[in-house]
């Protein structure tokens, strides 16, 4: 029996070893639903529709979290500016009976943690007081009620003609439709929830949204540009409760500031 040269069996360990790694090199990447939307997971990679946050708005994936960080300011003009930003602009809407609150925008310091890949939650919660969610512009979502058991019937005179005001501490944000970022694309993503579950305007394939077209969480399941595949969201309403109706649909993450 002949024996093998020591050369040529090196050199069949060589290839063999060249061609396992063209192999794994070559492997289809493994691929994650990220609520509806297929894309190519890396472990870090941000789904399409947080790439559209704007404002010095940001967004990142931390394990199974998106983290938004954001000012919390409009990137619009307003009555609650200081009179000596730039960005102030005295009110010009169309409510006859604004009445211009006191207080005046500030920038905040929002770290929101909400869930990559959201679900239904088995036990829904009502959503509390303050931010609820974030525009992507940055700034906060607040729910329907403008004090604990109170509707927004007398506080909504005091939204600025893009339909937001500040807080006591110069927190602005929206409790209704953010016509700044709806007014030029009615069927735009709007922002996202605590929930991780997005939001969107007034409109979907053409049709005007009513409340009785979504369920008591003011959603419901359909494709989107950004989730061609299906997604449950939030529409916005001209009507009570406007975005969010009894509780978060998913369950929530966290924000801090």
């Amino acid at each position: 029996m002949k024996k093998i040269p020591v050369l040529l069996i090196a050199l069949f360990v060589c290839i063999g070893i060249t061609s396992c790694k063209k192999d794994a090199d070559d492997a289809t990447p493994t691929t994650t639903n990220t609520g509806g939307s297929d894309t190519t997971s890396t472990g870090t990679e941000l789904p399409e529709a947080f790439k559209l946050f704007i404002n010095d708005t940001e967004a990142k994936v931390d394990g199974d979290f998106v983290v938004i960080t954001a000012k919390g300011v409009p990137d619009h003009k307003s009555p609650y500016w200081a009179r000596n930003n730039a960005l102030y602009e005295a009110y010009n809407g169309s409510n006859v009976n604004f009445k211009q609150n006191p207080n005046v925008i500030a920038e905040q310091n929002f770290t929101f943690r909400i869930p990559l890949n959201p679900a239904e939650a088995t036990n829904k919660a009502a959503t509390p007081f303050g931010a609820i969610g974030v525009t992507v512009n940055g700034v906060a979502i607040f729910n329907q009620y403008a004090a604990p058991g109170d509707d927004l019937s007398a506080e909504i005179n005091t939204f600025d003609q893009h339909n937001g005001h500040p807080t006591s501490t110069g927190m602005y944000h929206y409790h209704i439709e953010p016509t700044y970022l709806t007014t030029n694309n009615k069927e735009g993503l709007v922002g996202f929830l605590l929930d991780g579950f997005p939001v969107y305007g007034p409109q979907e394939n053409g049709k005007t949204i009513v409340n009785s077209d979504l369920d008591i969480y003011h959603g419901h399941t359909a494709a989107t540009k950004e989730y061609p595949n299906g997604i449950y969201h939030y529409h916005i309403t001209d009507n009570d409760p406007y975005i969010n109706g009894q509780g978060f649909f998913g369950t929530a993450g966290t924000v801090t500031q």
